[in-house]
């Protein structure tokens, strides 16, 4: 009884340290009141401030660094990571299906975004992103992988549309996939030519300006990312 009576004492308690962030219009990396400071204008005790502090920690809301203080942290997506690789990883009995679902998503909005790219991106941008494909191309011609390279594609393919939070969406959903892929033990795609032509025809509709071929070149894409996936949960390939 005792722990389900503290259990809604310190969401309540979360809450209120949230709230006072938003009153006080606090950024990133800004001080927040003392535990003392904390206990006076909530009213509770030290012990509900730190639990409070600690959940709050967990999703990255506040940053505890001890011996300094607590501050405001980055609101992270790193919980949102951490908790689908879990959830993932957690599905013994349907690899394949659980990976599929976080494929799924990341494809609904690679194909959506990549309409809007396809008017807004620029020259400069294009340019980078076929020097991008020149270093995959180059790096499979030596047997060496290029996941990193692949994510520094998809980075730089959305930042015209200036929105901070697709390429951190996105890179989430790229984390937890390639965690996923470590844990199992899947190899990376054993045709990286494969990989670098699905990657130079996006840049070529992109040039083009051509829409529907941008948004199939992306389908196409992630069409081989999810026949691989499949492969290697069946442990073919």
């Amino acid at each position: 009884m005792r722990r389900m009576s503290e259990e809604p004492r310190t969401s309540r308690i979360q809450r209120q340290v949230v709230q006072l962030i938003l009153d006080r219009r606090l950024a990133a990396g800004a001080p927040l009141p003392t535990e003392a400071e904390l206990m006076e204008d909530l009213g509770v005790s030290r012990n509900s401030v730190r639990e409070a502090l600690k959940a709050l920690q967990a999703l990255d809301i506040v940053e505890i660094r001890h011996g300094y203080g607590t501050y405001v942290g980055q609101a992270s997506l790193t919980p949102l990571v951490d908790g689908l690789t879990f959830r993932t990883l957690a599905r013994h009995d349907d690899d394949t299906g659980a990976l599929a679902e976080i494929l799924q998503v990341r494809e609904v909005l690679e194909e959506g975004l990549i309409r809007r790219v396809a008017v807004t991106v620029t020259e400069a941008e294009l340019d980078r992103l076929e020097g991008v494909v020149r270093c995959m191309e180059f790096a499979g011609g030596t047997g060496r992988s290029f996941p990193e390279l692949d994510r520094e594609f998809h980075e730089i393919l959305y930042a015209s549309l200036g929105n901070a939070l697709v390429p951190q969406l996105l890179g989430a959903f790229w984390t937890v996939f390639r965690r996923v892929s470590g844990a199992r033990g899947w190899t990376d795609d054993p045709s990286p030519e494969i990989t670098v032509r699905r990657h130079r025809d996006i840049v070529t509709a992109l040039r083009a300006r051509d829409v529907e071929g941008a948004q199939r070149a992306m389908a196409v894409h992630f069409r081989g990312i999810e026949a691989r996936a499949a492969e290697e949960s069946r442990g073919v390939g």
